[in-house]
């Protein structure tokens, strides 16, 4: 499956908003369940070399997600948020924050790291284009650095790993 990729990032008083955009060769409505079906983001979430093997996904405005990502060594970071906007195969805005496997926000110095805020936003938005979906993604609130590269990366082989779940 051919995708293209850009990503670019701007910093706004030392807060990153992360954009990354790809183009999937595959229908809206597909991409779409990919991101709010459990079942189906369970094949792509987390970067190369993680699995999920929990994903739980109350698709509703003031609903949240929970999802677990599993290193290759068998660590697990999970993440949660609310989804603060849905607009039925255009548009999903959601907070994100680590959590533990309660779903409760937890610190990332939960998991080793320093730096992020308690709660990001993630606004994802799915358009037609020439026959594929063009997926843009835009995360805010990324401290600018390093973190904002290791997202990016993060980001990238997620994506890597949906296109290759459309096929």
């Amino acid at each position: 499956m051919e995708t293209k990729n850009q990503s670019t990032a701007t910093t706004e008083s030392n807060k990153q908003k992360l954009v990354i955009v790809r183009e999937f060769d595959a229908s809206r409505e597909l991409v779409w369940k990919a991101w709010t079906d459990p079942e189906s983001c369970k094949k792509w979430w987390g970067p190369k070399n993680f699995t999920c093997p929990v994903c739980k996904i109350d698709f509703k405005v003031g609903g949240k997600y929970l999802n677990c990502m599993r290193s290759s060594e068998g660590k697990e970071f999970w993440g949660t948020g609310t989804y603060l906007e849905i607009v039925p195969i255009e548009r999903i805005v959601c907070t994100d924050s680590f959590a533990d496997e309660k779903g409760n926000v937890v610190s990332a110095t939960h998991y080793g790291m320093e730096g992020f805020p308690l709660e990001l936003r993630v606004t994802v938005t799915f358009e037609e284009h020439e026959g594929k979906t063009k997926m843009t993604l835009v995360h805010e609130g990324i401290p600018s650095g390093k973190i904002t590269d290791l997202t990016n990366v993060s980001w990238n082989e997620s994506f890597d790993k949906l296109a290759e779940s459309l096929k």
